[in-house]
């Protein structure tokens, strides 16, 4: 008997090493599998703007750092004795709009070289409903906790979406004729939207994926379907019933591997953990020969690893007195 539906994830386009130059922009669901490519020390840059979760959003993103339009002093807002861009996420708010504008300007400008350089964009969706601020009708990325009376909440055709989606891809194109398109729908839930509003959503989003996949050559991963239709239990849940645990995650990421990374570097990759183990052992006693044999021999690893791929570097361990990466 068969107690889960697996879902058969076809090979990747391109496949992904430690050559390849990857640009993750989106949903909170992009920072995860982010986290996942900086361990395993391949060459990732993520989200320009701070977590986005609509398609216009994260278009807009796209657009200002591939034409590398900078913001000044009149595009941020003022709430709550901090400075903010209302298409930022909350983490560039700051009480000195000097230092939102340079943390802001900054990430345009290494975002602009990310896409140029990109072998593969991964583009995370995370929800069709978006939010309007009334005083001047932009779409916005974040609300702040601005009151929710400035506000317009709307649901995203999936028109809307497909339009966002085609610019988004057509601008990285122009800049970057090259590189590999890979979309997937979040797995997070957007419950507070409601049950039937967030399946709606999500639904929605799948449509206009699928839609631009019939007229331009680009690849979708279902990180959504396998977290609703082959975990599809709460357990793979943290607490608050909406965002996948740990155990979710390490599973998508494994079906991820499967299907976009080479196999090559996959034994680079095994080489690559036991180095990070090895780094995060916490020694009895770290002044012992034992200890420092173990870190010389460490040390030897690295180096070997280096010599294959030269673009990997690691911390040292920080009971570590002497340490020469």
């Amino acid at each position: 008997m068969k107690f889960r539906t697996e879902i058969d994830i076809p090979r990747g386009a391109v496949e992904i090493d430690h050559q390849s130059e990857l640009v993750l922009i989106g949903s909170c669901f992009s920072e995860e599998i982010s986290a996942k490519f900086d361990y395993f020390k391949f060459s990732a840059f993520t989200n320009p703007f701070g977590i986005l979760f609509n398609p216009v959003s994260i278009n807009n993103a796209v657009k200002h750092c591939v034409e590398g339009r900078t913001f000044d002093p009149s595009d941020l807002y003022f709430h709550q004795n901090k400075w903010m861009s209302l298409y930022h996420h909350g983490s560039f708010d700051h009480s000195d709009p000097e230092k939102v504008l340079t943390l802001i300007n900054r990430n345009i400008r290494k975002g602009q070289e990310a896409f140029q350089n990109a072998t593969h964009v991964i583009i995370t969706l995370g929800t069709s409903w978006v939010y309007r601020f009334r005083s001047n009708g932009n779409i916005v990325g974040n609300c702040h906790k601005i009151p929710q009376k400035e506000f317009t909440k709307e649901l995203l055709s999936s028109e809307e979406i497909h339009a966002n989606l085609k610019n988004m891809v057509s601008l990285i194109r122009k800049v970057n004729s090259n590189c590999t398109f890979l979309f997937t729908v979040s797995p997070v839930r957007h419950l507070k939207d409601g049950f039937i509003e967030n399946t709606l959503s999500k639904a929605l989003l799948q449509k206009a994926v699928h839609e631009l996949k019939k007229e331009s050559e680009i690849n979708y991963f279902p990180s959504y379907e396998i977290m609703v239709d082959d975990l599809r239990d709460y357990r793979f849940y943290k607490q608050d019933l909406v965002h996948p645990n740990e155990m979710a995650v390490d599973y998508i990421w494994e079906l991820f591997k499967k299907s976009w990374i080479s196999e090559s570097a996959k034994k680079d990759m095994i080489e690559i953990e036991g180095i990070q183990k090895s780094l995060a052992h916490k020694p009895f006693d770290r002044d012992s020969k034992e200890h420092q044999k173990f870190l010389l021999q460490l040390q030897g690893k690295i180096q070997n690893l280096k010599k294959r791929l030269p673009g990997v570097e690691f911390d040292a361990p920080p009971q570590s007195n002497h340490w020469v990466p």
